[in-house]
């Protein structure tokens, strides 16, 4: 689009169903670089890219080429598929529905660079729901807890 100029960071934010811990360490490094791809293929620019085994956290320079939607059915449904196919799981693999998207500034990037790089070091204090919850709260986003990542079985 010509003369359109935009500069769009958001944290993506999504969980293994039930936030099961199923990403494992001998294949985590294979799925990052496969939704790397996508993110790519699908023109936008991924800054960092990390998580834990029960969730991703993903920041993004986003083109306004195409809905968040559309790009979060992409990631998830692309990868979950290229997960099966490789039958890295004993059973079927999924990713909870929804997912979070939070915005930020360009002064805030490195900050956040440094949040998703540092995922296993935060998360030795913290667990992912209360990290997640903490997110909703300091962007103010409403939310019904019965909807918010549901419990592992």
């Amino acid at each position: 689009m010509a003369n359109t100029y935009t500069q769009i960071h958001l944290q993506l934010v999504f969980a293994v169903k039930y936030r099961q811990s199923l990403i494992e360490h001998s294949w985590k490094d294979e799925l990052y670089r496969y939704i790397t791809a996508i993110i790519q293929n699908q023109t936008h620019k991924l800054l960092i890219i990390n998580g834990m085994p029960d969730h991703i956290h993903i920041l993004i320079g986003m083109r306004p080429t195409q809905s968040l939607s559309d790009l979060m059915q992409h990631i998830k449904g692309d990868s979950s598929t290229w997960i099966n196919e490789r039958i890295f799981t004993k059973g079927k693999f999924e990713w909870q529905n929804g997912y979070g998207a939070f915005s930020y500034s360009k002064s805030q990037v490195p900050d956040v660079i440094t949040y998703i790089k540092n995922q296993e070091q935060h998360h030795s204090k913290k667990a992912f729901m209360e990290e997640y919850l903490a997110l909703l709260k300091q962007f103010e986003i409403d939310y019904d807890e019965r909807y918010v990542f549901k419990d592992p079985l």
